[in-house]
């Protein structure tokens, strides 16, 4: 059975509807960086996730062709994640979309290093005929965080942000956003398919002890 990071790891992906507090590790990622309107049709948001999935599959698929991946086990794709902050604004303001800064990435298996990466891009571009040179291997260690799971529109958010925050202070904790900690998201549903009111979204703020 395929390993999924969902079912084995639900502290980081499955939290309740209520805040909690977190700590999470270092993981490695599948990151492209880009600014703009994420709903904005044939933008650079939805190019990236096009890019993005493209990288996850290749190194899942990896096991059908000749390349073999040293501890290669199989797995499901994890999910869409994305990293936002605004120039000039503490967190995000939802009306101006437009202005928008992300690195949008999926989780990667520990078995994929610097190296097979950099094979995956390249099988990926030639297999794709597309370029891949925006794709990067990224480490990043989260940290100490107040999470909570959000369901429905994602312009709905800042109510449950603000039950988070609630929470954190209440706890003794303060927020940490910065240009090195940020608004973090991961997406549980494909919005193309899911009624907005469906919709599960994992929100993620950095805090830090007052």
């Amino acid at each position: 059975m395929a390993f999924d990071f969902k079912k084995e790891y639900k502290e980081f992906y499955l939290p309740k509807s209520k805040p909690g507090i977190v700590t999470i590790p270092s993981m490695n990622y599948i990151a492209v960086r880009g600014q703009g309107d994420p709903n904005l049709e044939g933008g650079e948001y939805k190019q990236a996730i096009g890019l993005l999935y493209g990288m996850a599959f290749t190194i899942k698929m990896s096991k059908m062709g000749d390349h073999r991946i040293d501890g290669y086990f199989d797995f499901v794709v994890p999910p869409l994640e994305g990293f936002w902050w605004q120039k000039g604004a503490e967190g995000v303001d939802y009306a101006r979309k437009e202005d928008f800064c992300w690195i949008s990435v999926i989780r990667l298996p520990d078995f994929v290093t610097k190296a097979e990466f950099d094979w995956a891009v390249e099988e990926a571009a030639r297999k794709k005929k597309a370029d891949f040179s925006k794709v990067a291997f990224w480490t990043y260690e989260e940290g100490l965080c107040v999470q909570c799971m959000h369901s429905g529109p994602y312009d709905d958010e800042p109510a449950t942000v603000s039950m988070m925050h609630a929470y954190m202070e209440r706890q003794g904790y303060e927020l940490d956003i910065s240009a090195q900690r940020l608004h973090h998201e991961i997406y549980l549903s494909d919005a193309r398919k899911t009624a907005p009111d469906k919709l599960k979204t994992v929100i993620r703020h950095p805090i830090r002890k007052k």
